[in-house]
């Protein structure tokens, strides 16, 4: 009797947990990104603007999605491995190097942490999510989620390793925490690279059927020009963006912002830092982490485009309400947890409908390109909230990203499933039409547009 897929599956079984154990320990590193907020006291004492702060910030996101389109390709080229690896020495070498070089500099902070850092992450970080998901074909969400959840977690701890907990910071200063940071960067990401493999050709899990209706979802395989003619890919793309963008701005100010709401509320300086500290380092972050989760794993239930529709509504209410709870403890962390949660459903939904709408087989390289919506919001948000931040108008920052998400939760709604023969043709006002099911809407305007030439049709 041959081997079958099923067999082979039962053999391998464990492998495809390794994975999950592998993508946990590089997404924790990565997710240092989001730790940036414990330095920003520092640096602001240090003589730094908030724009400034908020720069290192913006630089280090749009890196991570520049570069990780780069990475898509390189995906096929050098093997997942070898890419996790090179993510993780890149990332490593940038904050030791910041740390050496002038850990209060501002640009050499913002080259090494931000330019090259930010590089560091965007090599890594879809090879979890593209070995995950070519491991798991039955929960693309929920495996989803989990990869990325180490990202939102890893978050907490490099904040309270370098304050409260750790006291890296004061005990050894600012070049000397970003010196350790760099080592323990790439020695996680080394440790969980040795997961990071494809299964064998033509694997799959035992108990899976390809034709079941999780694997009709995402078995059309679109090359990135194919995609990049559709109408969905933009309207992904901008939810992306708004959503991910509001969730930015939200980390780069929670502790900013709530600290000058606590203080106007009769809290002191002190007690105002820890208590935004906590809601940051700790409700936000844990937040961040299991909405990867859930969010993933409700999706698989729900649908994808019904999953973002949820959160994109709910987020523009969190963030609408935020102006009125950063003023006191209990409601800031009540509102730090809901936005966290909902930000990191971001990054198990938005990987797992790109694979849904555009094949299982190509998210590495079609993801990037969706995630470079996240770079723009990464850049847009942020800065707007420095801004704004420096002329003393916080809330209208979170105004304006409530109503981004708003506009969001419309590009969702308009979302239908592509067309592949459409898709292998050039863009066209027809082919556009086709894409979107608008088909009865273009003949409504050709008719309007040209009256006669209908009617002659409808009379032969």
């Amino acid at each position: 009797m041959t081997t079958t897929t099923a067999d082979t599956a039962a053999g391998q079984g464990h492998n495809r947990w390794g994975v999950v154990l592998g993508a946990v320990l590089i997404q924790l590193s990565l997710g240092a990104i989001y730790a940036w907020s414990v330095f920003t006291p520092v640096l602001k004492a240090a003589g730094w603007s908030r724009l400034e702060t908020q720069a290192v910030f913006a630089i280090g996101l749009a890196s991570f999605a520049l570069v990780m389109v780069f990475a898509g390709r390189l995906l096929q080229v050098i093997g997942p491995r070898r890419l996790a690896m090179l993510g993780g020495v890149t990332l490593g070498a940038g904050y030791a190097l910041a740390g050496l070089l002038g850990a209060d500099t501002f640009w050499i902070v913002a080259v090494f942490v931000g330019l090259v850092g930010g590089a560091g992450i965007g090599l890594a970080y879809v090879v979890p999510i593209a070995v995950g998901m070519r491991w798991f074909p039955d929960r693309k969400g929920m495996i989803t989620g989990l990869a990325v959840a180490g990202f939102g977690f890893g978050a907490m701890g490099w904040v309270k390793l370098a304050g409260a907990w750790g006291g890296l910071i004061e005990r050894i200063g600012l070049s000397g925490t970003f010196l350790t940071y760099g080592a323990l960067f790439a020695a996680l990401i080394l440790v969980g690279s040795v997961w990071m493999r494809m299964p064998p050709k033509g694997w799959v899990p035992a108990g899976f059927s390809p034709s079941a209706p999780a694997a009709a979802r995402g078995r059309e395989n679109y090359s990135t020009v194919e995609m990049l003619r559709t109408p969905q890919f933009y309207l992904v793309f901008l939810t992306f963006a708004v959503s991910a963008g509001a969730g930015l701005m939200s980390i780069g100010l929670m502790k900013l912002y709530p600290m000058e709401a606590l203080q106007a509320s009769g809290y002191s300086a002190v007690q105002a830092s820890a208590i935004a500290g906590t809601a940051m380092a700790v409700f936000f972050s844990l937040a961040n982490g299991i909405g990867r989760i859930v969010w993933g794993a409700l999706s698989d239930r729900l649908g994808r485009l019904r999953s973002v529709m949820i959160m994109t509504a709910s987020q523009a209410v969190f963030l609408f309400a935020f102006n009125s709870m950063a003023g006191s403890a209990g409601t800031l962390y009540l509102a730090a947890t809901l936005i966290g949660f909902n930000f990191g459903g971001n990054f198990a939904l938005f990987p797992a409908l790109t694979a849904d709408l555009f094949g299982n087989e190509k998210v590495g390289q079609n993801y990037p390109f969706v995630f470079l919506s996240y770079g723009a919001g990464g850049i847009v948000f942020p800065m707007l909230g420095g801004v704004l931040g420096d002329l003393g108008n916080f809330p209208l920052v979170f105004t304006i990203s409530a109503a981004a998400c708003l506009l969001g939760l419309l590009c969702t709604m308009l979302i239908r499933k592509p067309d592949h023969q459409e898709a292998s043709h050039a863009l066209s006002v027809h082919g556009f039409m086709h894409q979107m099911h608008w088909d009865h809407l273009e003949e409504m305007v050709d008719h309007a547009l040209h009256p006669g030439q209908s009617r002659d049709k409808d009379g032969d």
